[in-house]
């Protein structure tokens, strides 16, 4: 720090005089101030000597471009200081260093020479000031602004301050703060030419509150950055010990387990797309503190990519006469469904990168659809999941969450393939035809991509974001109708019916499966208890109506149980099941032959019904009284079966002369058509002919021939349109004893589907309009009234 020599003021020269010009670099010289200088140019250095030796002074001025190493007389500022060398140290180097103390104020008025050194003519500076009460006010404010630098500024110290009370003037004052102030020299060249004191002392304090507000911020920053600095180091001592604990403990640390996400990453043999978000996502997980819930976050996105079978597949088994000896071991009959898969796998041996096909299994419940998915997997040698769809309401069960919500996890088509560890399973998405839609969105169309073999290739889940092959994947889906499945969803897949069983059918079901699964579920064998032939017969006709399997099981599985209990109780008998003691075992009938008690009735015609459960046989009733021209309809019917039963009747109104029905019959008497188990709702247009055949049995009093069922749609002109559910129609006509069924004659082709029991034991007539239905339906005699009441 420059300091204030004590001796008396300069005296100010009243003319020019001659001074020998130092060129000083980087600092400033203030008259009365001590400052260190430091010269390495013999011009310099002669001067210095020349100076030294006559005692005289030397004019210090700063050079205007300050990395210039030999400064002429344009390369000076015109002002600069008059000062006296007090001390000179020479260095081997060639360097001289030096003291000196500036005298006063001193401005160029022309150059005299260049050589040996600048010499120049010169004048003092005379100064302005005033006393004032603004000049007092001005210098205690520049004290204070002066105590506020030195609290802030940790290079000055408080004997500056000591030193600034102690100055005699105010313009000693200024040049002393300016002289120790860092800053810049373009500021302190300003302030040494302000000769009025007052106007110097403004800039100047206008200098320092600049000053001050730097320092202040610098202080501020210096204060954050050291906090962080402390909050780092803090977290990473702490981290250390954490590595050291779990290390005592034999746990691994984080560096571990970023290192293993790394090895598995390279692993898994991601596309291109997954792996770049896999390094991306570890990149930012390495940069995260474990203790945040980010992390976890993050983590647990990182498992689900490198967890999931990017390339991992199972072999197909591609021996065709094998795969099928196992859908034969699993499965009886479905022929249907046992070629097409064993065509997909013939394809595949010869087309390796062939698509998986989207298949979709109809038929009503209990006829095998879930199990035969099952058995194409181990026909295959394929890894198999099931995913129930029934009851979905949310699109995102399909695609996925977004991870910004909390706990969002992929759908569950991501999900099944990361159970089965396999890119080429077989997924079985279950009652498709059950999915619902609310404010959640639409799982069936979230389908349409997943289904769609030219899309599915890049299936994106919510969660991944990352593009995930399906198209190796094998889709079955299951359905017991097929009107509830969106038409733009049915189109992406191969529609295979499954329809009931026949009774020969369930016979040979049950002896090679469900009995000997029954025997295995409750600890018995054949030793024990044997099924006859007729008591398997006897359960079908009996104790169950159904298309597919799942009572007849439970009622095996019951005489199961009550001959378990017997043989625990110590019984060393063996039963014989057959058709004359199944009643001993599951009580009376449940089902009796409903069609044989009411055959051959006038205005009573058994119609053929399809479900969802399968077929039916539903009675379409007749009957006439006294009243108005009115026509009753009543049986839960809906809008499509009552316009059929119109039809029918404006038919048989419009053909009274050829049925020979009075034409005044219809005038005076009101009839009503009702369709029994009325709480069961009921549509459709197949029982037209049925509902026209009653109303003709009625009128003409022609009972229907025994044994007879039919089913077809119906038009005013008589014409019989066709039906669809032919076999599951037929198998209920079979089950309920019809000899006889009627059909419109364009189901002559739907025959080859239907089992040749059925076509053996069933008479199956084929119409094309109303007259011949009639023909082959009805008795050709009316009953006399005495037939009719002993009838009744």
């Amino acid at each position: 720090m420059a300091e204030v020599k004590e001796k008396a003021d300069v005296k100010i020269k009243d003319k020019p005089y001659t001074l020998p010009v130092l060129p000083v670099r980087g600092t400033v010289v203030f008259p009365f101030l001590v400052v260190p200088l430091m010269a390495n140019e013999q011009k310099q250095a002669r001067l210095i000597d020349e100076a030294l030796m006559r005692g005289s002074t030397v004019g210090l001025f700063l050079q205007t471009d300050q990395t210039k190493e030999d400064p002429g007389q344009q390369d000076i500022y015109e002002v600069g200081t008059s000062g006296n060398i007090l001390k000179m140290l020479r260095f081997p180097d060639g360097t001289i260093r030096f003291l000196v103390q500036g005298l006063t104020r001193v401005r160029v008025r022309r150059f005299l020479a260049d050589q040996p050194y600048i010499t120049a003519e010169v004048e003092d500076i005379v100064e302005t000031s005033r006393e004032s009460v603004k000049m007092e006010a001005l210098q205690r404010n520049l004290l204070e602004q002066l105590k506020a630098v030195i609290a802030l500024a940790p290079n000055l110290s408080e004997e500056l301050y000591v030193s600034a009370i102690n100055q005699e003037t105010p313009s000693k004052l200024a040049d002393l703060i300016a002289s120790n102030l860092n800053i810049s020299i373009k500021d302190k060249q300003e302030i040494l030419e302000e000769a009025d004191v007052y106007r110097r002392m403004e800039r100047l304090l206008a200098i320092i509150n600049k000053e001050i507000e730097v320092l202040e911020l610098s202080k501020k920053i210096q204060n954050e950055a050291q906090s962080e600095l402390g909050k780092i180091q803090r977290e990473f001592i702490l981290r250390e010990q954490l590595k050291a604990i779990k290390r005592e403990l034999g746990d691994k640390d984080d560096r571990a387990e970023i290192e293993e996400f790394e090895k598995r990453i390279a692993e898994a043999k991601m596309p291109e797309l997954a792996e770049t978000a896999a390094k991306k996502e570890l990149d930012r997980l390495t940069r995260m503190n474990p203790a945040s819930a980010e992390y976890t976050v993050s983590r647990t996105y990182l498992e689900w990519l490198v967890s999931l079978p990017w390339s991992i597949s199972t072999r197909d088994i591609l021996d065709i006469p094998k795969a099928k000896k196992v859908l034969d071991e699993d499965h009886y009959d479905l022929e249907k469904v046992k070629d097409r898969i064993l065509e997909y796998l013939a394809v595949r041996k010869l087309k390796s990168n062939v698509k998986g096909p989207i298949l979709c299994f109809v038929g009503p419940p209990g006829v095998g659809k879930t199990s035969l998915g099952r058995s194409i997997a181990r026909a295959m040698g394929r890894k198999f999941e099931r995913i129930s769809l029934g009851g979905m309401r949310d699109e995102a069960e399909i695609r996925g969450h977004r991870r910004t919500y909390i706990g969002a996890l992929p759908g569950r088509i991501i999900q099944s393939i990361k159970r089965t560890g396999s890119n080429n399973p077989i997924l079985m998405l279950d009652e498709v035809d059950k999915i619902g839609v609310d404010f959640r969105g639409d799982p069936a169309s979230a389908l349409l991509e997943v289904l769609d073999p030219e899309q599915n290739d890049s299936f994106s889940d919510h969660y991944l974001e990352v593009p995930f092959d399906l198209s190796r994947v094998m889709f079955i889906t299951t359905a017991n109708l097929l009107d509830p499945i969106p038409p733009v969803l049915r189109d992406r897949m191969e529609i295979i019916r499954i329809p009931g069983y026949t009774d020969l059918e369930k016979l040979e079901i049950a002896k090679r499966h469900l009995i000997p699964k029954q025997y295995e579920n409750h600890g018995i064998t054949k030793a024990n208890v044997e099924f006859k032939d007729s008591s398997i017969l006897e359960i079908i006709n009996g104790y169950t109506r159904e298309s597919g399997l799942r009572n007849l099981e439970r009622e095996i599985a019951a005489i199961c149980r009550k001959v378990a209990r017997r043989i625990a109780a110590g019984s060393k008998s063996r039963y014989i099941v057959d058709g004359d003691n199944v009643q001993k075992y599951l009580g009376p009938q449940r089902f009796s032959k409903e069609v044989l008690s009411r055959s051959g009735q006038i205005g009573v015609v058994p119609g053929l019904a399809w479900t969802s459960a399968g077929g039916e046989i539903l009675f379409i009733e007749a009957t006439a009284m006294k009243g108005k021209k009115n026509l009753t309809l009543t049986g839960h019917l809906g809008d499509v079966m009552k316009e059929s039963a119109m039809a029918a009747l404006s038919y048989v109104r419009s053909h009274c002369d050829i049925l020979s029905i009075e034409p005044d019959f219809c005038e005076s008497h009101e009839i009503h058509i009702h369709v029994p188990s009325g709480a069961t709702p009921k549509d459709g247009p197949s029982a037209g002919i049925t509902m026209a055949t009653a109303l003709a049995s009625l009128l003409t009093g022609r009972p229907v021939k025994p044994y007879t069922a039919m089913t077809g749609e119906i038009t005013l002109r008589g014409e019989v349109l066709p039906i669809g559910g032919l076999k599951e129609k037929l198998l209920a006509a079979y089950r309920a004893g019809i000899k006889r069924v009627i059909l419109p004659e364009e189901n002559k082709k739907d025959l080859v589907e239907i089992p040749p029991e059925i076509k053996k034991n069933i008479r199956i007539i084929f119409v094309k309009n109303v007259g011949q239905v009639l023909e082959n339906s009805l008795e050709k005699k009316p009953v006399s009234k005495k037939e009719k009441l002993r009838k009744s």
